[in-house]
């Protein structure tokens, strides 16, 4: 081995050091922060690895993603009589190459609210240009009076009088002033998310989607998704 290989490689292994340490580093301050902002809310909060999110929360797709999925630095409590969760997620893909298998690692965050409803299936996330594509081949969503949200939000449910009856036009305003999350109903939860790790303030957001959505939804849903309580 030469003087120049060698320098290489030391090179190399000092730039992978560096990375090594910045990111024990982030990951710590992260923590830390994410800890603070569950003590605001009088949350507890665990930093370590849970895999069981994707069997206790199975109905949301984004959690069925991949393999090795995990749950990390997670946040839980009370949100106004409600059971919520904030959580950073991860999970592996692979590909393959003429240098082998790659293994590719995805982050983002999420917000699970759980409701004393039985919600029907609802999936909002804000549109983007291959949705246009797909809507000229006739995959089209759902479309809604207004035409700002229908440029704007991808909504799809295989009861469309339930998405018309939740998003309305009170839910709609709300919607297109707030912060973008996709967004899915399924039982009795609602997770809110990004396909990237929230800072705290993202986690609010998201918490404030979810509860505006709520707070919005009319008597009479609540009514239907509520059946043992409509002679109370």
């Amino acid at each position: 081995m030469n003087e120049t290989t060698l320098m290489m490689l030391l090179g190399i292994a000092a730039v992978m050091i560096i990375a090594v340490v910045l990111g024990y580093y982030a990951a710590r301050r992260r923590r830390e922060a994410m800890s603070a902002w569950a003590a605001s809310r009088g949350w507890s909060f665990i930093a370590g690895e849970n895999h069981g999110f994707d069997e206790r929360f199975g109905v949301f797709d984004c959690l069925q993603r991949g393999s090795r999925r995990y749950a990390y630095n997670i946040s839980e409590g009370d949100l106004n009589g409600r059971r919520a969760w904030a959580f950073d997620y991860h999970y592996e893909t692979y590909s393959s190459s003429k240098h082998g298998r790659q293994t590719h690692h995805h982050y983002f965050s999420a917000v699970i609210v759980l409701t004393d409803m039985l919600l029907k299936p609802l999936f909002i996330r804000p549109e983007n240009f291959l949705d246009k594509i797909t809507e000229f081949f006739g995959y089209d969503d759902i479309d809604f009076e207004s035409a700002e949200f229908s440029r704007k939000f991808y909504v799809k449910s295989p009861d469309k009088r339930w998405a018309y009856d939740v998003i309305g036009q009170s839910t709609m305003e709300f919607l297109l002033a707030a912060p973008r999350f996709t967004v899915q109903f399924q039982g009795a939860g609602i997770i809110a998310y990004r396909g990237k790790t929230f800072e705290p303030a993202d986690f609010e957001s998201a918490i404030e989607v979810v509860e505006g959505m709520l707070d919005r939804l009319p008597p009479s849903v609540v009514r239907e998704m509520r059946p043992e309580r409509r002679d109370a």
